[in-house]
C-alpha cells in the first residue's frame, strides 16, 4: 500500500505447494479427476508436459476454501490509520515522537456504521504501517501507542467494533519498518540526504520525512537490515514479567523453534500477537516493500518462515502472496485486467517462486503465458485484490477529497466485474472519525449498486436452467450439452426488458475456463451481438454503451479451456446515485 506499492516487481517467497497443500482441502464441490488430472489450488507442471496437458491442467485449478469464501466477500474495507494520520504525511519516518499521535478519541464504531454502509464484508486495519508505529500495546518496541500518551489499543478496539458488527476482520502489518533502522546507519543516510538537499537534488518521499524529522533517531532497536545473523529462537520470546509466561509454561499457548535474524525474530513476534491476541484473523496483508535498498540497507524477510508460522496459528487466514493466498493487482487504482485470470503460471518453488513478469503485468494467465514460458513449475489458484483509496492518498488530509459514488460504482464493475475483490481504503481524520463527506459518497455507492443490481430482470425467464441460473448457489447452473467444450445458451422472458448491465459467473469451485464468450440478443429477425469478453472467472460485468430492450437472449461460449459451467446470469438496468 501506500507509494511503497511501486517498488514491488515479484511475489516474494512461498512454501513448497505439497507442505501448504498437506493443510489446505479443495473447495466444497469441486470436480472429480479427469483425465488423471485431480483439481487442486496448485498443480505442478512436469517437464514432458505438453501445451495441450498444461491448459488441460490449468482447467482443473480450483480454490480452496477460504479463498472461495474470501472472493465472495466483493468489497473489502481498508483503514489507513496512525502516525501518518496526525502528521499529515503519507510517508512516517520512523522518528516520530509517540506523543504526536493523540487523538481525541478513536470512534470504531462509527467507522464500522461506514464500512457497513459502503456494504463491506470484511474491513482490515494497517496496525503497522512502514513507519513502524504500531497501533497495539506491543511488548517488543517501544514505537506504539503503548507509549503515546492516548495509551489505548486500536487494534483491540477495531476488532471488537468488527465484529459486533457482523463484520470479518483482516490485519495489515508491513514487514517494512523505519522505526527499526539502525541509528548509525540513519544518521550517515542523514547527512547524505542533507547533501543531497544542498545540490538542489530532487528527494524522494522517503528521504522527505527523513529530513524533516532529522534531529532525531529511529524509534525502535536497530534490527532492520542490521546484518545479524540467524540464530535458533523460541517463539513467542517472552519478556520481563510477560503476562503469557504460565499459558506458555503449561502449554495453553504455542511455542516454535524458529532460526531467523534478529528482525524477523521481532516481526514473528508481532505476528504472534496478532493471531493469539485478537484472532481469528480472516485476511492478513504482508507487504513486501523494501524501501531503503537505494539507500544501502535492505532486510531479506523470511517469508518461508513466515508463512509457515502463519498457517501453524491461523490455517484459514488468507494471506497477502502467501502460498494458497491471495495477489495484488498490480496498480494502485482498483482496476483489474480485461482478462483477468485467477490461475497463475508459477516459475521457481519454495523461496524462489514468482509470477512470470511480475504482479503488474498486462498478461498474467492466458494459454500463451501457461505454456510459452519452459521455467513454469506449477499451476496454481492466486486471485488478484484491486486496492484503491476513497481519498487521493491513503491517509486522511482535511484538503483532500473522496471520489464521488459514481466513481466508486465505475471501480466496482472494474474490479468485481472483472474477477477481483474490491480493497477499498476509507481513511478516518485526525477526530477519531470517518469524514461526513466521505459517509456520504459511500452511501450513495451503495444504494446505487443495490438499485442498479438488487434486481435480476432475468429472473422471470422460463424454465429449470433459468432458476438455477439466477438464484444464490454457486455450484447449480449450466454446462453444454455432452460435456462440449462451447456452447449457446438461449433463454426467453416473458415480455421485453430493457438492460445495460449483464452479469455472469463461473461456478469455480470447477475452475475458471471460460476464454471467449458473447451476449447476443433477439432483434425480431436475428440475433445481434450485444457485448463480448473473454475471461469470466468468480464475476464478470459487461458495461453496455447504451440500454438494450429484448425478450430473448443467448450467451455463446466460444472459447473454454474443458467444459465450462456457468453460475450466475443477470440482466440489470443502471441507476446512478441518487
Amino acid at each position: 500500500m501506500s507509494p511503497s506499492r511501486r517498488t514491488i516487481l515479484a511475489m516474494g517467497a512461498a512454501l513448497p505447494a505439497a507442505a501448504f497443500l498437506s493443510r489446505t482441502a479443495v473447495a466444497a464441490g469441486a470436480p472429480r479427476p479427469a483425465g488423471g488430472i485431480t483439481p487442486a489450488p496448485v498443480i505442478p507442471v512436469a517437464p514432458g508436459d505438453t501445451a495441450e496437458r498444461i491448459v488441460a491442467k490449468a482447467a482443473h485449478v480450483v480454490p480452496t476454501p477460504h479463498q472461495l469464501a474470501w472472493q465472495r466477500n466483493e468489497l473489502t474495507v481498508f483503514t489507513h490509520y496512525g502516525m501518518n494520520t496526525f502528521t499529515d504525511r503519507e510517508w512516517g519516518s520512523g522518528c516520530e515522537d509517540p506523543a504526536w499521535f493523540a487523538p481525541e478519541r478513536v470512534d470504531v464504531t462509527q467507522w464500522m456504521r461506514a464500512y457497513r454502509a459502503a456494504g463491506a464484508k470484511l474491513v482490515m486495519l494497517t496496525a503497522k504501517h512502514h513507519d513502524g508505529f504500531v497501533l497495539y500495546p506491543t511488548r517488543y518496541t517501544r514505537h506504539s501507542v503503548a507509549a503515546s500518551a492516548w495509551k489505548g489499543d486500536v487494534l483491540g478496539a477495531y476488532v471488537r467494533a468488527a465484529r459486533a458488527a457482523g463484520l470479518k476482520v483482516g490485519v495489515y502489518l508491513s514487514p517494512a519498518d523505519g522505526a527499526e533502522l539502525p541509528h548509525a546507519w540513519h544518521a550517515d543516510w542523514v547527512t547524505r540526504i542533507r547533501a543531497k538537499q544542498q545540490a538542489g537534488e530532487p528527494l524522494s518521499i522517503e528521504e522527505q520525512a527523513t529530513l524533516e524529522d532529522a534531529d532525531r533517531t529511529p524509534g525502535g532497536h536497530g534490527r532492520y537490515g542490521n546484518g545479524s545473523a540467524r540464530t535458533p529462537r523460541t517463539l513467542p520470546a517472552l519478556v520481563d514479567g510477560d503476562d503469557r509466561a504460565g499459558a506458555v509454561a503449561r502449554g495453553e499457548l504455542p511455542t516454535f523453534d524458529i532460526t531467523v535474524n534478529d528482525y524477523d525474530a521481532y516481526y514473528l513476534n508481532q505476528v504472534y500477537e496478532l493471531f493469539t491476541q485478537y484472532g481469528p484473523i480472516d485476511e492478513l496483508w504482508l507487504d513486501g516493500a523494501n524501501p531503503w535498498t537505494d539507500a544501502g540497507i535492505s532486510q531479506e524477510y523470511d517469508f518461508a518462515t513466515f508463512y509457515d508460522i502463519i498457517g501453524k496459528l491461523s490455517p484459514k487466514t488468507v494471506v497477502f502472496k502467501a502460498p494458497c493466498g491471495i495477489r495484488w493487482i498490480g496498480n494502485e487504482k482498483g482496476i483489474a485486467r480485461e482478462s483477468e485470470w485467477s490461475v497463475l503460471p508459477v516459475t521457481g518453488d519454495g523461496v524462489g517462486m514468482q509470477v512470470p513478469g511480475g504482479e503488474s503485468g498486462a498478461d498474467l494467465g492466458s494459454r500463451e503465458r501457461l505454456t510459452g514460458n519452459p521455467d513454469v513449475t506449477s499451476l496454481r489458484w492466486f486471485p488478484g485484490e484491486a486496492d484503491v483509496s476513497l481519498r487521493p492518498g491513503w491517509y486522511h488530509h482535511p484538503d483532500q477529497r473522496p471520489k464521488t459514488a459514481a466513481e466508486l460504482v465505475a471501480l466496482y464493475e472494474k474490479s468485481v466485474g472483472r474477477n477481483a475483490v474490491l480493497l477499498l481504503n476509507v481513511p478516518p481524520a485526525k477526530d477519531g472519525r470517518v469524514d461526513p463527506a466521505d459517509i456520504a459518497e459511500l452511501t450513495a455507492f451503495r444504494s446505487a449498486l443495490d438499485r442498479t443490481y438488487g434486481t435480476n430482470l432475468l429472473s422471470g425467464a422460463r424454465g429449470r436452467t433459468a432458476t438455477a441460473l439466477t438464484g444464490p448457489g454457486l455450484t447449480t447452473g449450466w454446462s453444454p450439452a455432452g460435456g462440449a467444450v462451447t456452447g449457446t445458451l438461449e433463454l426467453t422472458l416473458p415480455e421485453a426488458v430493457a438492460f445495460d448491465r449483464v452479469r455472469l459467473g463461473e461456478d469455480v469451485t470447477r475452475g475458471q475456463r471460460v476464454e471467449e464468450f458473447a451476449v447476443d440478443v433477439w432483434e425480431g429477425s436475428g440475433w445481434r451481438q450485444a457485448a463480448a469478453a473473454t475471461t469470466i472467472g468468480y464475476s464478470r460485468i459487461l458495461v453496455l454503451s447504451s440500454p438494450v430492450t429484448a425478450r430473448r437472449i443467448r450467451v455463446r461460449i466460444t472459447a473454454a479451456r474443458a467444459t465450462p459451467r456457468l453460475a450466475f446470469l443477470g440482466l440489470f438496468r443502471s441507476a446512478g446515485p441518487a
